[in-house]
């Protein structure tokens, strides 16, 4: 791994019947095995990335699902080999023999690739809403971001939240609720917990706008920008998971005409997503880097894992 000049052997006779913290190399070994991938044979691996790490745009995901795709086409398994199964072994891999709080948002994206929206109450369902998004920025903040603590702070008062509320109102259902529901609610749980309840009801209404707008022939970047700040503010107000410097690169990219802008990953540092027209695209980047940024640069919507 010269990015990060290290290296490291692992005997295919190791079976890794305790896992380290974050080690994905071992724990993908243990979940591509249980589908019957026989790793028989070494190989010499070079790994090399132009992601960011520790910047919260799915550096470690992207090595999962690379390394999953790779053992899978290496050794063969007893499926087949398609984009959602790589996804879903990769999240295997990367969350559940970890125990960790994540998703499978990350995963499932980089392995499919295009703009998907994923159904997680459907057996993580997806379908593809879109291949092309111009106008699409990352921007290194510089500021290392904490994940697992967030993820899992954030993700247990919600479910939390939610539990209280089902207890005391058994036909209350997070995924039809509107904020009339939070208003009605919001009275049967701790104070603490109103914050998470507020943020689980308005992500799921901006994610349900979200997929409309993405769904049009021809997409509103407005609209979708909008929503992005909408989005920002309830992750910056209500769950407190954004951090000043952000926030005031994300102003400074709204006030030189950015659609719209939010701290992507876990948060507490990391990267900012800004939408912009083609035409202000490149005043935008230089004025972020000019003003505080590690880096900014234009992305593309990837088509996923593949081989070349």
């Amino acid at each position: 791994m010269p990015d990060i000049s290290a290296e490291r052997s692992i005997s295919i006779f190791e079976t890794f019947d305790a896992l380290a913290p974050h080690d994905y190399f071992a724990s993908a070994l243990r979940v591509v095995r249980r589908y019957g991938c026989n790793t028989n044979n070494g190989y010499t691996i070079e790994i090399n990335s132009t992601i960011p790490i520790n910047a919260g745009v799915s550096s470690s995901s992207a090595l999962v699902v690379a390394w999953v795709h790779f053992l899978l086409s290496a050794f063969g398994c007893d499926q087949t080999i398609k984009p959602q199964f790589i996804a879903q072994l990769a999240y295997e891999a990367e969350v559940l023999e970890h125990l960790g709080p994540g998703g499978r948002m990350d995963q499932y994206t980089i392995a499919i690739g295009n703009i998907i929206y994923i159904d997680t109450s459907k057996d993580s369902s997806f379908k593809t809403i879109g291949t092309i998004l111009d106008g699409l920025i990352l921007v290194e903040s510089g500021i290392p971001k904490e994940t697992i603590g967030l993820l899992s702070h954030v993700r247990t008062n919600a479910t939390k939240a939610i539990d209280l509320i089902n207890a005391k109102n058994p036909n209350f259902d997070i995924k039809k609720a509107t904020l009339e529901d939070y208003k009605n609610y919001s009275h049967d749980i701790p104070n603490d917990l109103v914050s998470y309840f507020y943020a689980a009801i308005q992500n799921h209404l901006i994610t349900q706008k979200a997929l409309i707008a993405f769904e049009q022939k021809c997409p509103d970047l407005k609209i979708i920008g909008e929503l992005m700040g909408e989005h920002h503010n309830v992750l910056k107000d209500y769950l407190n998971v954004s951090v000043p410097q952000i926030d005031d690169l994300i102003g400074i990219a709204l006030n030189y005409g950015a659609f719209g802008a939010k701290i992507v990953g876990s948060g507490g540092g990391g990267s900012i997503a800004v939408l912009a027209s083609p035409k202000q695209k490149d005043i935008i980047i230089k004025t972020l880097i000019e003003n505080g940024a590690k880096s900014a640069y234009e992305v593309s919507v990837s088509k996923g894992t593949r081989l070349i």
